[in-house]
């Protein structure tokens, strides 16, 4: 029996670079999803930086007869118009975080692909360019969406700017997200508020300290308040989510003889999918009533996402790819379907705990996988 039964492109040969460090590997859509991902993960595309690489997608889809293809900024949309009764949207974000000495990429004797972008999100993307490129046919009308800044602040996520120019283009009746889930589904995702906290003191020489108030020790309270906060676990169609609410920075100080007047604590929650983002926003206010706050300043906001398994398309979509469902600990964009009303689960390969990491690696069985039983689904 042949290695390669598809005719697909094989993987290279272990512990070779599948592309020379400098050179931009042009998107071959033929080959199989783990060299297609080596290939995306070689184009350098952090956040705001996704030009090039958006401009490749664009031209690998239009060469595809049957999708039309539209294109806003660095977001690509490619559509199947084929009459079906029900239409899924796969989608995608191009952009990674800094890359950290680990481009290109490198692929291992035990199938591993090393790299920036390898787990979040490029295998994702590989696996959403080969469904488009042979599928041109699927049970179900398809809308691919690849699109930009989404490691960054969300009023830059390319995702969100083409919900608000063109929400036609994200229609549907199920959305699957291919971030990075273990090859498992992962059903909503936490919301997440960030907030500055800030007390307020008085200047005065550290020689004479009794002369001013410190503002340092004023955040004493609302650092005292975090250890002693028991954080919710709540069970959500029949997946358990766990909250969080953390300092994740303290600033404060002006010399080393000065008593400092301000300080500020930074403070990420985040919540579980059964809370609005207003309730979670009174929640923290709540929390740190009593602790002194000086002013409560919101820094970024992004809401929750209920998992939403038991809408009918979810509910065929986990009977055909098997497994057992997970919450989704993190913020992804499947809070934007929702928001727009298209129920919408994370699916993807690559392992979220390496996501971001200097060693960021996917193992490319799980992209195979991933890709499989996609096609299963869309073809059966």
């Amino acid at each position: 029996m042949s290695d390669n039964p598809t005719g697909d492109t094989p993987v290279k040969k272990p512990g070779t670079k599948i592309a020379p460090a400098g050179q931009e590997p042009r998107l071959d859509l033929g080959a199989d999803a783990a060299v297609l991902t080596a290939a995306l993960v070689d184009f350098r595309s952090e956040s705001g930086q996704e030009g090039p690489l958006a401009d490749a997608v664009e031209a690998a889809l239009r060469a595809l007869p049957h999708l039309t293809v539209d294109r806003y900024g660095n977001n690509v949309v490619a559509r199947t118009h084929l009459g079906r009764p029900e239409r899924v949207v796969l989608a995608g974000h191009l952009d990674t975080v800094p890359i950290a000495d680990n481009v290109p990429s490198r692929l291992d004797e035990d199938g591993v692909l090393w790299g920036c972008g390898t787990s979040d999100m490029k295998s994702g993307v590989a696996v959403q360019l080969r469904i488009a490129a042979t599928v041109p046919a699927p049970n179900r009308d398809l809308t691919f969406v690849f699109y930009d800044n989404e490691e960054v602040a969300a009023h830059l996520n390319g995702l969100g700017h083409v919900a608000e120019a063109h929400p036609d283009w994200l229609a549907g009746d199920f959305a699957i997200l291919l971030e990075s889930s273990d090859g498992e589904i992962e059903g909503g995702c936490q919301g997440t508020l960030r907030v500055h906290l800030r007390t307020a003191g008085e200047r005065a020489h550290s020689a004479r300290s009794w002369m001013g108030s410190n503002a340092i020790h004023a955040a004493a309270p609302i650092l005292r308040r975090l250890a002693e906060y028991q954080p919710r676990r709540p069970v959500i169609d029949g997946l358990e989510y766990h909250e969080g609410l953390n300092a994740v920075a303290i600033e404060g100080g002006v010399a080393g003889n000065v008593i400092p007047d301000a300080c500020t604590v930074t403070v990420n929650f985040r919540y579980a999918p059964d809370r609005t983002d207003a309730e979670a926003l009174d929640h923290v206010r709540e929390v740190f009533a009593g602790c002194g706050v000086a002013e409560f300043e919101i820094d970024d906001h992004s809401g929750a996402a209920l998992p939403g398994l038991s809408h009918p398309a979810a509910a065929a979509f986990m009977k055909a790819v098997g497994g057992t469902p997970r919450p989704k600990f993190g913020w992804t964009d499947v809070a934007r379907f929702s928001a727009l009303g298209v129920p919408a689960v994370n699916y993807g390969p690559g392992n979220p705990l390496l996501a971001h990491k200097r060693d960021e690696r996917v193992d490319t069985a799980t992209i195979l996988a991933v890709e499989e039983r996609l096609r299963n689904w869309l073809t059966a």
